[in-house]
């Protein structure tokens, strides 16, 4: 689904961050309208200085499809976000990840295997209709497996809408692969404890079946970033801001989000802090780029991380300067690498997936 990892030459790391500023403004001016830089939001700003447009993976990726005139896709984010930029793209684009070892350690709890093997299962036991649905962060293939099984995507902010409307018709849940999105969701939806299977991808013979189909079975999948904040830190922040506002996102633990004051989806959090008063105090749960941006564009408002220790992104910052000048320098002499192709089997199949989402999400 990939072409082999394009090596840094020595050259981009010992060059001065100046010298290589100066060479991806200048390849950026060359290559004009062929060229279409995306940034996630949790990027460093080393990286998303250059981007065209910001934004959480599938909005950048359908922000990508809109680029017409653009052949090269530089995505500076993780693997399944390249993926998704790939699949609603053209064919005569090309979608380019900076570093192929950028990955979400949480799409790869979700392996195609175990999903199908889980699916098997659920199947085997219960007559009642299961509707496959798998969060964006995925991979392509978990997310073509939805589409081939009448399932959907969703993100973090249609994820209820979703819920609700499949809740409503009497059918139960598979939720890939983060478990604590779909709890959240769920929990929001009215459902209690024994409604909720928790699918052991470890142990998946351990698991014991209930008679009747659960509402929901969640995946055992889970942000590493998002876990590391807990219950003690939400005290430890009112305590020392008092009048804070704490926002979290929704891949916190259920009990984080209950302590919190509000969760969202990384624009969620990004729309309320932008739009409160001068002077409010925010405690933000999520990746420390993202929370060290907002800070540095909200000036007149106090805004600081959930957990002092710093939760960063280890994956989304593998993608560096020199990384992203590499890959440009490539670009601009005609050669293509680092390149995402999904085979277009899976991409049918994950569209499907996309196409049901945006509508039952309207």
């Amino acid at each position: 689904m990939f072409n082999s990892q394009q090596p840094i030459p020595d050259e981009y790391i010992l060059m001065s961050e100046k010298d290589r500023d100066e060479r991806i403004r200048a390849i950026k001016s060359n290559l004009g309208s062929r060229l279409v830089i995306l940034g996630h939001h949790y990027q460093r700003d080393e990286v998303i200085r250059y981007a065209d447009y910001r934004g959480d993976s599938l909005k950048l990726a359908q922000l990508a499809a809109q680029e017409k005139e653009a052949e090269y896709i530089v995505f500076c984010g993780v693997h399944f976000m390249a993926e998704t930029a790939d699949m609603l793209t053209s064919s005569e684009q090309k979608v380019i990840l900076p570093d192929l070892e950028a990955g979400c350690p949480m799409a790869d709890m979700a392996e195609i295997d175990d999903v199908e093997e889980c699916w098997n299962l659920l199947t085997a036991q219960y007559s009642q209709e299961i509707i496959p649905v798998t969060y964006v962060n995925s991979s392509a293939e978990v997310k073509a497996f939805c589409g081939r099984n009448g399932g959907m995507t969703c993100t973090s902010s249609n994820a209820p809408k979703i819920f609700g409307k499949l809740l409503g018709e009497k059918k139960s849940i598979l939720f890939l692969p983060d478990e604590h999105l779909g709890r959240n969701t769920g929990l929001k939806w009215g459902l209690h404890d024994q409604d909720i299977l928790l699918w052991t991808r470890e142990n998946p013979e351990e698991v014991e079946l209930p008679e009747k189909a659960p509402k929901l079975i969640l995946w055992n999948g889970y942000c590493t970033v998002h876990q590391k904040f807990k219950t003690h830190h939400v005290d430890e922040v009112r305590r020392k801001y008092p009048g804070v506002t704490v926002i979290v996102h929704p891949e916190c633990s259920h009990a984080v989000v209950e302590r919190a004051d509000l969760s969202g989806s990384t624009d969620y959090i990004i729309r309320q802090i932008s739009a409160a008063p001068a002077g409010s105090v925010w405690a933000v749960g999520t990746e420390i780029n993202l929370v060290h941006r907002l800070a540095q564009e909200n000036p007149d408002k106090t805004v600081v991380s959930l957990n002092e220790n710093v939760c960063l992104c280890i994956m989304m910052s593998r993608i560096s300067q020199p990384h992203l000048l590499a890959a440009l320098e490539n670009l601009n002499q005609g050669k293509v690498v680092n390149q995402i192709c999904v085979d277009r089997k899976i991409t049918a199949d994950a569209i499907s997936a996309l196409n049901r989402m945006l509508e039952l999400s309207k």
